[in-house]
């Protein structure tokens, strides 16, 4: 059946590109509603903004949405990744900002929040979208492909020359809470030349090492405390890609492949998946299908405590 939250859930702190402080408050929405932004800091138009797919504003630094008004919400990746792995199906997600507080860089505060309150089983089925041809998509050295599975399969690879972080590799299947046992936690990182040249250009300013981001110089670990895993880039770059794939309007059956992608060309994979005929279809979950969906058998205590 389709879930969302028992009651509301609200999360403070500030935006990592624009430093900006904002609120959101994860409230419960009606059965077949789906998730969506309603920005509490605008009084006129329309203040709501789909968490979909067709809705993305491709950008390689976070995932931005846009209504048809060009209201934007940014940052949106972790909280997404948080509700699919928490099995949210529907919610409206109030913010009185333009980006999603970043917090421990990580996606587990919210798993926390979400299942410390409770999740609220709806009179519905879940709606699934399963993948029925291969799709790949490019971008120089970059690739992301999504095939045809019986749950949710992720697998990344990433390769970077800073020793401090070199190749990783890892695959997990999303169903059994294994997204906040295996990744929840794992933060958003970046090498140090890459944070002098974005916070010379405007960006990251809310980015602070230690507190939400983890930050690689060579073979150096810059971040006060280390890493959570000794493969957190590789695991983050997997929840990322989860909160990315929860844009898809309703919880995807396939197994994406990553190879140094990131959420411009997951966007870009999504797109050309729906635009691809005859690639997916809508299906009402039995509860074997709907066991084998992210969320499923997730249970409190494997949730990390670092939040």
């Amino acid at each position: 059946m389709q879930n969302t939250v028992k009651t509301a859930i609200s999360f403070a702190g500030k935006g990592l590109h624009s430093g900006k402080p904002a609120t959101v408050t994860i409230l419960p929405s009606a059965p077949n509603s789906g998730i969506w932004f309603k920005r509490t800091d605008v009084e006129l138009g329309n203040r709501m903004i789909p968490a979909r797919w067709d809705a993305v504003n491709r950008s390689p630094l976070c995932t931005k949405l846009e209504n048809k008004s060009g209201l934007q919400v940014s940052t949106v990746e972790h909280l997404m990744a948080a509700l699919s792995g928490c099995g949210i199906h529907n919610a409206v997600i109030e913010i009185d900002g333009p980006e999603v507080p970043i917090l421990d860089g990580s996606a587990a505060p919210f798993v926390r929040g979400i299942m410390e309150r409770g999740v609220q089983m709806q009179a519905a089925p879940v709606m699934a979208i399963e993948v029925l041809k291969t799709v790949s998509v490019r971008d120089g050295d970059a690739v992301a492909t999504i095939a045809p599975c019986d749950t949710l399969r992720i697998d990344f690879e990433i390769d970077f020359a800073d020793a401090a972080i070199g190749k990783q590799q890892k695959s997990l299947v999303m169903n059994n809470g294994s997204f906040a046992r295996e990744l929840c936690d794992s933060r958003t990182f970046c090498r140090q030349a890459d944070v002098d040249a974005m916070q010379a250009n405007g960006l990251a300013l809310g980015g602070e090492a230690g507190e939400n981001a983890v930050v690689f110089d060579g073979d150096v670990v810059v971040s006060p405390g280390g890493l959570r895993h000794a493969d957190e880039p590789v695991r983050h770059k997997m929840l990322d890609a989860l909160g990315d794939l929860a844009l898809a309007g309703a919880p995807l059956l396939g197994h994406y492949t990553g190879l140094r992608a990131g959420h411009s060309l997951t966007n870009t994979l999504l797109r050309a998946l729906f635009a691809t005929p005859g690639a997916v279809r809508m299906v009402q979950c039995d509860g074997a299908m709907a066991a084998r969906l992210p969320g499923h058998g997730l249970v409190w205590d494997e949730i990390p405590a670092v939040a």
